[in-house]
């Protein structure tokens, strides 16, 4: 293996794409073996103290939490870091049956976009919120890769509570990366397309990819309190890919910088086409001076039609609105805003170091690791050293903006992350393995092996100001061996390493839920004192909230049928239902009373073509139900709650439409069958 390793890193460029792989596939059969693969690893952690370095006790809670993108499941994954716990699933672009978001009427309007309901997404980046430089706690941003939107989670109570669609982009894979004080959530396209500058795209032929696509990055501004996003300007870029990006910080914190490929602009079999020129390029974009061009009115508008879906906090309820318009910004008529750095051809991560001077790029095909440097940057702006242009943006050149090169530092370079003390860590996708180097003289000091393809790394904070240099975490795109089989698909993997000392140490393995390509964490006190424990009821504005039972009803207009209803341990009110006609569509409005922590109720019915829902202590949830057949049907709470949790049941007697039945409720007491509210046709 070794053998084969050193020759790939000596081989010339297109012969080493093929050599990786079959090292990539020899790799993976490294297994059981006596140090180079997973048993020698395995054996050495076992051997060590690492099972009391991850042990937390019973009743004990986790140093930090972790987020965990959920990739091609759309959703967010939380670990408690060190013990590898899955703690919970915060749904965000997908329907999640468990608590019924996207089913449910409150939060279905956040799946809404302007290509109709779309109730899946590709989430790849989440990123905590700033202050200073450094993780504050407040919410969570995540990007939807396929169908262009970026998500606020509040932390608050682990929930999602906007989502806006993108105009004029296309796989929103460059995303989302919050400046140092949250002044923007920055947003860059994967895919450039013919924009047809209306916010969507023209009918053009893919033969004229060159002359007619353009990417755009889009600066989306925070409100400093409340978080609310609002689309500030789109800057309209060269018809690359635009890959990934990071934001400066101390002198650089004025820029956000992106990795981009395909310079060659080529339309067709990219794995072969966007790997022909020497270099592609690191997009530098002075983020400050755009928004002051954009103040004084160098911007252009067009029309545009996107989604921006809000949550109601009064009503737990999400709104969407449709915006008409986006403000945009061209290179080439702001001088200074943006510049070309030369970058290793198909260049993926970019990483700022914690005092932002240096900016690390890894290309997946390089035999070097480039270190720019943000003074020989602004050096080589200010005696313009340029190399040409791009579509009007200078191209600055190689050597005058370099620090130096990591020599040979392993093979496929993804992803860099930094110990804040003066450590860089790579993840080597080839030859699975992280790898560690210093700063100040980019020599490589150790390298730990991963199983396998190990794509993104995280450092808690490792891309603020203050990382907090003691856990690395490995996210591996390839599990084999490691956990029990499971079928043709296997469980992803994470595996989390001690780098608080000179030499890395593997600590624990645990899978993940789908396919994460990226996580962030942060010390659970920055998180948890500010839990939501409880919704006051009194403070509950929801439309069809029965904060008390006798608030309790059932009323028909027309064929629609509003149940109002309360739960508390360990009944519903009412808990029987009649009078509903075939046909009908029965909202069920389910307030829980409970003022007390971790007691949710779920509620369900049968025949639902929707999922439970589950309902949080003072919060009201709505399930949509239409029968489609006479007679008795069940509903009861799905949701563990007491002893007498499975008498926590009714029934819905569903009559032939056009009965004469007439709507009846129980509200549990002597006399059954209680009329409601009487009927209005």
């Amino acid at each position: 293996m070794e053998t084969l390793i050193n020759k790939l890193k000596t081989a010339a460029p297109k012969a080493a794409l093929l050599m990786a792989i079959a090292a990539g596939s020899a790799l993976q059969s490294c297994s059981k073996s006596d140090g180079s693969g997973n048993g020698g690893a395995t054996a050495d952690a076992l051997s060590s103290d690492a099972a009391s370095a991850v042990y937390v006790a019973p009743g004990k809670h986790d140093e930090l939490y972790s987020f965990l993108s959920g990739g091609f499941n759309g959703q967010v994954s939380v670990y408690g870091i060190p013990s590898g716990r899955l703690l919970k699933i915060i749904p965000v672009f997908s329907q999640h049956a468990e608590n019924g978001y996207g089913y449910n009427e409150e939060t279905k309007a956040m799946l809404n976009t302007s290509h109709g309901f779309v109730p899946w997404d590709d989430l790849h980046h989440p990123k905590l919120s700033r202050a200073n430089g450094t993780t504050d706690g407040r919410w969570l941003f995540v990007n939807g890769n396929n169908t262009p939107r970026v998500a606020r989670i509040d932390l608050k109570t682990f929930e999602t509570v906007e989502i806006m669609e993108i105009p004029n982009s296309a796989g929103n894979h460059c995303s989302p990366y919050p400046t140092n004080n949250n002044e923007y959530v920055i947003a860059g396209t994967r895919f450039s397309v013919p924009l047809d500058m209306k916010g969507g795209t023209s009918d053009v032929s893919l033969e004229n990819y060159e002359k007619e696509f353009r990417g755009s990055i889009s600066f989306i501004k925070i409100d400093p309190k409340e978080g609310d996003m609002e689309l500030d300007f789109q800057i309209l870029v060269p018809g690359f890919d635009y890959d990934l990006a990071n934001g400066g910080k101390g002198p650089s914190e004025d820029w956000v910088f992106f990795t981009t490929y395909n310079s060659e602009k080529a339309g067709t079999l990219k794995e072969i086409g966007a790997s022909q020129n020497d270099k592609d390029y690191l997009a530098a974009i002075n983020w400050k001076l755009a928004a002051k061009y954009a103040k004084e009115g160098k911007l252009h508008e067009m029309p545009a039609n996107y989604y921006h879906n809000k949550m109601d906090k009064g009503t737990h309820t999400a709104k969407s609105t449709v915006k008409k318009n986006v403000r945009y910004l061209l290179p080439e008529e702001c001088p200074g805003m943006m510049y070309l750095l030369p970058a290793p051809k198909s260049p993926h991560g970019i990483d700022v170091d914690p005092s932002g001077e240096f900016m690390v790029v890894s290309g997946k095909l390089a035999s070097a690791i480039p270190v720019f440097s943000f003074a020989k940057m602004q050096d080589a702006i200010k005696n313009k050293a340029f190399d040409g242009e791009k579509n009007g943006i200078p191209v600055l050149k190689y050597e005058s903006v370099l620090k130096g090169e990591v020599k040979e530092p392993g093979l496929g370079p993804l992803h860099t992350e930094f110990d804040g003390k003066g450590n860089a860590y790579t993840s080597m996708f080839v030859s699975s393995e992280v790898v560690k180097w210093k700063l100040n003289d980019l020599k490589v000091v150790d390298r730990i092996p991963v199983y396998y393809s190990v794509g993104h790394l995280m450092i808690p904070g490792g891309d603020t100001k203050e990382p907090y240099g003691k856990y690395l975490v490995a996210m591996n795109k390839i599990t084999k061996d490691r956990y029990l089989p499971t079928g043709p698909e296997l469980a992803h993997a994470a595996q989390l390493i001690d780098i608080s000392g000179e030499k890395m140490k593997l600590l624990l393995d645990f899978p993940t839920v789908a396919e994460p390509h990226y996580a962030q964490a942060i010390v659970a006190n920055k998180v948890a004192p500010n839990s939501v424990k409880f919704h006051k009821l009194d403070e509950n504005k929801h439309p069809q909230a029965a904060r008390k039972e006798s608030e309790a009803n059932v009323t028909r207009k027309g064929n629609v049928v509003h149940a109002k209803m309360t739960s508390i341990r360990s009944h519903f009110t009412p808990d029987n239902i009649e009078g509903v006609q075939v046909g009908d569509t029965v909202y069920f409005h389910v307030t829980n009373l409970e003022q007390d922590w971790d007691v949710p109720h779920g509620f369900a019915v049968m025949g639902a073509n929707t999922s439970e829902t589950l309902i949080m202590p003072g919060a009201t949830q709505t399930l949509k139900w239409v029968p489609k057949k006479a007679g008795v049907y069940p509903m009861y709470c799905t949701d563990f709650c007491s002893a007498l949790h499975q008498e926590m049941q009714g029934y819905i007697r569903v009559s032939p439409k056009g009965s004469n039945v007439p709507i009846k409720f129980s509200t549990g007491k002597k006399k059954q069958n209680i009329p409601g509210v009487a009927s209005t046709k």
